[in-house]
């Protein structure tokens, strides 16, 4: 985006990784203010709002040296002296969301802003010949071929600014909060290839194991491994890890224990899981990012499977995936497939924990009746006699929404707190199977306390939990209910 204007330092270019939750108060701050923006949505609120403040530093600095020096000196020494610490401190004080967001002025002067919980990531490399800043390490890895330990992480609520002499330094613009990292860019969107990543999705499908090994009844010998391809294959790599552990242990206390016949002793040191890649997919190929009217479509045609190695009506099949969001590629495609393979059993395992509540601050998960595990709650509801607790909660969120005290409470979460999640994962199944299916179908979800000891650094968890790292996201959860409840298909900022 670009706020154009004959004086080169009023100049601003603006991109970035970002949403706000405040976008109307924003809009409404600048209309205080005398403008007119032309649109209302977050990237020009944002361009503007800072554009306000660089037009104000220009003209403190034209105040502070106009009778000294004259144009076309001035405008250098405008240039010069201009503080970007301070146009960005005043423009971003009022700012709720995500994000990271960078700004060039038409002097050559750059900042890298991050929001002050760190929800969006921020990442730069610098060197004597350049300042290099993405979202990912990766990217910057593979560009410039350094080491990771090379590549600095930008502090929640500081900026990295460069002046046109290429000169830069990280400095603090807003005060930090206690930092949530989007933990869901560890499980899904990051690049696998990041050392840090690829362990802690690792050892996402490595904490599984007691889950999985209790629905399966331990029954190892009559169950086959797999996953649903391409990001649930790490995860895979650190499910299987985790069960030859246990396997290890058991070995262990089978030889301490004292077995007697050596055939038995062979077949427990020889026993290894069995492990076959029974879905193959597209790798061009996402259907969590295709538009809603595509996706029925695409699920149907980008995956296919491997015959002859399921034993038919004696094997268990155990699926892991990155995640469950809403249920479409499991319902019309994935179950449908793996049944055709004659299982006994399916049991799909999600690396992450239940999605139950929308995302306001980068990754669009915005629509609540997109979530299965919202659906297996209303289910629930209703199944419960408890369906008249969907309008009492309605009834809290409009009068939230309408008060000076939209950010204070989710009313939403006190819909789950009468289900268990093992009950929601039942309830979850059941959605998802498909009416002429014949196998037996479970789903295990990944817990919350399991994701923040995969991803000790980013705990941001707030589409599991409804605990939002900024007082805009209890707003959004509550607009997003009373957007359901009325039929309204749009986001809730």
């Amino acid at each position: 985006m670009l706020r154009q204007s004959n004086w080169r330092s009023r100049n601003l270019v603006m991109a970035g990784n970002f949403n706000m939750t405040n976008v109307d108060e924003l809009f409404g701050k600048l209309v205080s203010l005398g403008q007119h923006p032309k649109e209302k949505v977050d990237t020009v609120t944002v361009m503007e709002k800072i554009g306000h403040f660089l037009d104000e530093e220009n003209q403190r600095v034209f105040d502070r040296f106009k009778g000294i020096w004259e144009n076309p000196v001035l405008s250098d020494i405008i240039e010069e002296n201009i503080d970007l610490q301070r146009v960005l401190e005043r423009s971003c004080r009022d700012f709720d969301g995500g994000y990271a967001m960078c700004g060039l002025t038409g002097h050559g002067a750059a900042f890298v802003m991050r929001d002050p919980a760190g929800i969006r990531p921020a990442y730069y490399y610098a060197d004597d010949e350049v300042v290099v800043v993405a979202s990912e390490k990766q990217a910057i890895k593979a560009a410039f071929d350094v080491e990771y330990n090379q590549i600095q992480e930008i502090t929640p609520g500081s900026a990295l600014i460069i002046n046109k002499e290429g000169e830069f330094s990280e400095m603090s613009i807003l005060p930090q909060l206690p930092k949530r990292s989007c933990s869901f860019e560890r499980i899904y969107f990051s690049r696998g290839t990041d050392p840090d990543i690829y362990n802690e999705r690792k050892q996402l499908g490595k904490l599984l194991i007691p889950q999985i090994l209790e629905e399966i009844d331990y029954d190892l010998e009559n169950t086959i491994f797999s996953y649903i391809p391409n990001t649930a294959e790490t995860s895979f790599f650190g499910m299987i890890e985790g069960l030859e552990e246990y396997l290890a242990k058991k070995r262990k206390r089978a030889i301490m224990e004292g077995i007697l016949f050596e055939e038995e002793l062979d077949r427990v040191l020889s026993f290894r899981p069995r492990i076959e890649k029974l879905v193959t997919k597209d790798v061009k190929s996402r259907t969590f990012i295709t538009a809603d009217n595509l996706r029925d479509d695409m699920v149907s045609s980008v995956y296919d499977t491997t015959f002859e190695v399921v034993r038919k009506g004696i094997d268990t099949v155990v699926v892991i995936d990155d995640s469950i969001v809403r249920g479409t590629t499991l319902e019309k495609s994935i179950l449908k497939m793996l049944d055709g393979l004659g299982p006994k059993k399916i049991v799909i395992v999600s690396s992450a924990p239940q999605i139950r509540f929308p995302d306001c601050y980068g990754i669009d998960m915005s629509k609540m009746k997109d979530f299965v595990a919202f659906r297996a709650m209303l289910k629930l509801l209703e199944e419960r006699n408890l369906d008249y607790m969907r309008e009492e909660v309605y009834t809290q969120c409009v009068a939230n929404l309408a008060s000076k005290n939209a950010y204070t409470t989710n009313y939403v979460k006190a819909l789950y707190d009468y289900f268990t999640d093992d009950e929601i994962s039942q309830k979850v199944a059941e959605i998802i199977r498909p009416e002429a299916l014949k196998a037996e179908v479970s789903v295990i979800f990944q817990t919350v306390d399991n994701l923040h000891k995969a991803c000790p650094n980013h705990i941001g968890d707030w589409y599991f939990t409804g605990n939002y790292p900024t007082r805009g996201g209890n707003k959004v959860v509550n607009k997003a209910y009373v957007n359901f409840h009325e039929g309204k298909l749009v986001r809730a900022y």
